[in-house]
């Protein structure tokens, strides 16, 4: 159940970004969730999309280090403590947290989160044994 996850590594300097985002809406590739990290020299940009094979084939095309990873998204009540909540049951299964991050879009009550955990699996089935919902790729191309 996990979602597709590009990471494109992208050159520290003005425009790279802009070259990437612009690259993806020429192709009509929407994105949903993204998060950068930057070094002195290069950004790590991960991205959820509408459309994860025509973001990959794209960029790849336009030269860019792409890597795509299976990451868990879960849906979270928008209230104070849900996420310590949806975290806590991560840490209680033993499952260590690399990385996570928000969708750019919520729904009314709800937040959507990326979360890069060790093992996506252990994760999923401990998160909905909690009550927490996973989001699918169809959730992410119907935001």
């Amino acid at each position: 159940m996990a979602i597709k996850q590009l990471t494109v590594f992208v050159e520290n300097r003005q425009g790279a970004l802009v070259a990437v985002t612009d690259t993806l809406a020429k192709h009509n590739v929407n994105m949903r969730a993204l998060s950068i990290a930057e070094t002195q020299e290069f950004g790590i940009l991960r991205l959820i999309v509408n459309d994860e094979k025509t973001a990959e084939k794209t960029l790849t095309e336009e030269g860019y280090l792409i890597k795509v990873i299976d990451v868990v998204g879960v849906k979270i009540s928008d209230e104070p403590g849900k996420l310590t909540e949806a975290l806590g049951v991560l840490d209680k299964a033993g499952i260590n947290m690399e990385y996570l991050y928000a969708f750019m879009a919520r729904t009314e009550k709800h937040a959507y989160v990326v979360l890069r955990v060790e093992d996506n699996a252990l994760a999923e089935k401990v998160l909905v044994g909690a009550g927490f919902k996973l989001i699918t790729e169809n959730d992410v191309n119907k935001l």
